[in-house]
């Protein structure tokens, strides 16, 4: 892709990311819809064009570790947890951390919990570094439709004026595995 391209449509997602829009992007396997995560009218929009229940909690994206420490409260990760946490980060693994108190609920949902990742897709990297924080991410899909895994399927789902940071997938045909950080428990085979 054209470096101008991939620049401006970075540049256009932190856009609409500024006015608490809902944007998609590649990611591991498919392409996500997220948005800030701090920002509760920008969760709602989200979790309305998804028809997704706010009490199911949210995954959030990183480009690093630090990116997620304002959300979740590692300190009760002992060396043996944290060192199987990072053994598999960067990559295309979501841990189950205790969330930090001010943690918002349209992120946790019902939960004391809060699901992560630290990405090792190159355009989620350049964009959540350029956002300078971490962003929601779900699958791009609405409602009973797959999952999409081009940006064509999501102007398909979504429509043509819907903000894509337009790239490729990691080409990965399953979601990311779901772990409980503390226990190891899977919640989700990836």
């Amino acid at each position: 892709m054209n470096s101008n391209l991939h620049q401006e449509s970075v540049l256009k997602a932190i856009d609409a990311l500024n006015n608490k829009e809902v944007i998609a992007y590649p990611t591991e396997a498919v392409f996500g819809v997220g948005c800030d995560p701090d920002s509760e009218t920008a969760v709602m929009r989200l979790l309305e064009l998804k028809q997704r229940p706010m009490e199911k909690g949210l995954i959030l994206i990183a480009a690093n570790f630090e990116q997620l420490r304002p959300y979740i409260d590692d300190s009760v990760l002992s060396d043996a947890q944290r060192e199987a946490v990072f053994s598999r980060w960067p990559g295309p693994v979501t841990f189950v951390f205790p969330a930090q108190a001010s943690t918002p609920r349209w992120l946790t949902g019902r939960f004391e919990t809060l699901a992560v990742r630290v990405t090792d897709h190159p355009l989620v990297v350049e964009l959540c570094e350029a956002y300078g924080k971490p962003l929601v991410s779900t699958s791009a899909n609405l409602t009973g439709q797959e999952p999409c895994r081009t940006v064509a399927e999501v102007v398909a789902q979504f429509g043509d004026a819907f903000p894509v940071v337009k790239g490729e997938t990691g080409g990965r045909m399953n979601p990311s595995e779901i772990l409980d950080a503390l226990t190891g428990e899977l919640f989700r085979q990836g």
